[in-house]
């Protein structure tokens, strides 16, 4: 089942002293982060907060109503901050991380299970999907459409045709 609010990066710290916050997006840029003016700080979304926010570096710097001093600021710090699904257009063929991770990876010609997506790794080129058999041995798979050709994500699949090397030099 996928998660209405998705976990999108971890408040680390403070930014001066009028109550803007750090945020360490776990997301795919600050800028995407700094899109919202809602965030959330839990995962069923009960607990709103409202935010002006930019990227900076590497990093979002949050003004979030309401919290107007750097010791209020400094309460949230180690607070993790949700988004929600239905505030965000992906495009075709993009999926969230956490829609990925547990997902089974069956070979498109014979259906072998290969185990389940257990991480996905950002490398720049193109992602790598962790695979964790079911005896516990871990792999690493481009994410590319020949390796990858149909991603599944409601019927909790994604297809491989294994590149050599992948599973121990199977074909």
């Amino acid at each position: 089942m996928k998660k209405q609010y998705l976990e999108s990066g971890k408040i680390v710290g403070t930014h001066g002293i009028k109550g803007e916050v750090r945020i360490d997006p776990w997301c795919d840029s600050p800028q995407f982060l700094s899109e919202f003016t809602t965030l959330y700080l839990d995962p069923d979304g009960k607990t709103t907060i409202e935010v002006k926010s930019r990227p900076h570096k590497n990093i979002t710097l949050a003004k979030i109503k309401g919290v107007d001093s750097i010791e209020q600021a400094e309460r949230l710090r180690g607070k993790i901050v949700y988004i929600n699904r239905n505030e965000v257009e992906l495009d075709e063929g993009v999926n969230f991380v956490q829609d990925l991770i547990g997902l089974d990876v069956i070979d498109a010609d014979n259906n072998k299970n290969y185990g389940k997506i257990t991480d996905v790794l950002r490398t720049g080129a193109n992602d790598v999907y962790e695979i964790t058999g079911a005896d516990g041995k871990k792999y690493l798979a481009p994410v590319i459409d020949e390796v990858f050709p149909e991603r599944n994500v409601d019927g909790g699949y994604v297809l491989i045709r294994p590149m050599k090397g992948i599973f121990d030099d199977e074909d």
